[in-house]
């Protein structure tokens, strides 16, 4: 079938092929009953625009490049949902790469995206120094915001959950409900996240005891690492394990049940971003949530008031704040002190 043109949607409305444009592309007003009669021609044959053709002309091809360290980490679908929907309502489509946790990788997938022309950049950077070159780079050449993780300041427009004020939360909670001799089980390396909910807990610990900021175990944002942290901590009988996510505290609440240990009788379990698995783990797990509709909304918010690359300006950094999801994993200690 040949393809339908502007032409032919002219013909069949009996419009000028300039005004049929200016309908299909919302360009200027049209009066009401010529906009519906030239929609109803385009719906009749079939019309649909050539996004190619569109893209020339205009120099913008509508489209967004979104780049993940793991798509395999739950959070980060989540998210990715959060942002198609928020940038499809403004007419955007998104391109999605995933750079499995490498900064090499992740820096071939920006480049990539440049030389396909998207309009803009979405990404989460794997580490906050070993990606920063390539995200400065290309945030010289297109609109960019960071999510959920930054690489340092003045590099790029940024919007984040308050990693220290979620931290916060938890060591509230765990104050609250009679914990004393807590663990910190997060990530190693230099994606802020895991740097800043690790300095978070060695900042406010210290009230719960002073030994605690030693406290602390790193390896990687799996639920692997969770289980075998557990190995390596079990032994010291901490009564709460404060997880830097939900994944690594899945895998503790696992092996603390195979070891037969008492959750929360005997330990507390956190976690941190509030996936879906959190609420289906055995006890449910308490957490801090993370605002993904507003993460989304805010990033596709800073990316339409930079217009262009370079624009003049200080860059921009949102922090949104977090709340605690207070589920059974961290239940009261029998006979603990109430707050005050």
């Amino acid at each position: 079938m040949a393809e339908v043109t502007l032409k032919d949607v002219a013909l069949a409305s009996g419009c000028s092929i300039a005004t049929v444009s200016r309908v299909l592309a919302g360009t200027r007003p049209v009066g009401v009953e010529t906009a519906r009669t030239v929609r109803e021609a385009a719906e009749r044959l079939g019309y649909r625009p050539n996004q190619v053709a569109r893209a020339l002309r205009s120099r913008s091809t509508g489209t967004v490049g979104l780049v993940l360290p793991q798509i395999t980490n739950p959070f980060f679908p989540s998210l990715v949902r959060e942002l198609e929907h928020a940038l499809h309502a403004e007419g955007r489509a998104v391109l999605l790469a995933d750079c499995d946790d490498d900064p090499a990788t992740e820096a071939a997938r920006i480049s990539a995206f440049l030389g396909r022309q998207v309009d803009a950049l979405l990404l989460i950077p794997v580490d906050e120094r070993r990606s920063r070159e390539a995200v400065a780079s290309a945030a010289a050449q297109v609109p960019l915001v960071l999510l959920d993780r930054g690489c340092g300041p003045g590099v790029a427009d940024s919007v984040a959950v308050d990693n220290a004020a979620g931290m916060a939360l938890v060591l509230d909670h765990l104050a609250a409900t009679g914990r004393r001799r807590p663990c910190f089980v997060g990530a190693a390396g230099t994606a802020s996240a895991a740097v800043e909910r690790r300095a978070a807990y060695e900042a406010g610990v210290a009230a719960l005891d002073p030994t605690a900021p030693g406290r602390i175990e790193l390896g990687d944002f799996s639920v692997e690492w969770g289980r075998a942290a557990v190995d390596r901590i079990w032994p010291s009988r901490p009564d709460a394990l404060i997880c830097a996510n939900d994944l690594i505290a899945a895998g503790a609440l696992q092996r603390l049940r195979q070891l037969g240990a008492d959750v929360p009788g005997e330990v507390a379990v956190t976690g941190f971003d509030d996936i879906p698995l959190a609420g289906l783990a055995d006890p449910a797990l308490t957490t801090v949530r993370q605002p993904v509709g507003e993460l989304a909304a805010e990033a596709a918010r800073l990316l339409t008031h930079r217009p262009s690359a370079g624009a003049p300006g200080p860059r921009r950094t949102v922090r949104l704040a977090p709340q605690l999801v207070v589920r059974a994993s961290s239940a009261p200690v029998v006979g603990a002190p109430s707050a005050h």
